[in-house]
């Protein structure tokens, strides 16, 4: 099991949720912030620190964003484990689901 990032994160990225993990498995992508599957270890503290509500428990994630579950598990294909995003920094790349939405400006 493992927490998700949904839509409302997609031309936000906040990263308060950066900041709390103690596992730095919360990657940056260009659009949008992705929790890699493999390197999260479940302990919950991204979730109550988002300010947009996006974060979620695998099993709790509403069913208009189901498809971000694969989104963040597929983003990492072709990049695979590297094991800490600081070391990583952003990757220019997002899932085809976030690449796909039209540009958002938050607050609107």
């Amino acid at each position: 099991m493992t927490y998700v990032i949904s839509e409302p994160c997609v031309d936000l990225k906040d990263k308060a949720c950066i900041e709390e993990c103690p596992v730095d498995c919360i990657y940056e992508g260009k659009r949008s912030l992705y929790i890699h599957p493999d390197e999260c270890v479940d302990c919950g503290a991204c979730e109550p620190v988002c300010p947009v509500e996006a974060i979620y428990y695998e099993d709790d994630v509403p069913e208009q964003w189901s498809e971000y579950y694969k989104a963040n598990v597929e983003f990492f294909d072709g990049i695979g484990s590297p094991g800490g995003a600081a070391q990583t920094g952003p990757i220019d790349k997002d899932h085809p689901v976030i690449a796909a939405l039209p540009l958002r400006v938050h607050g609107d």
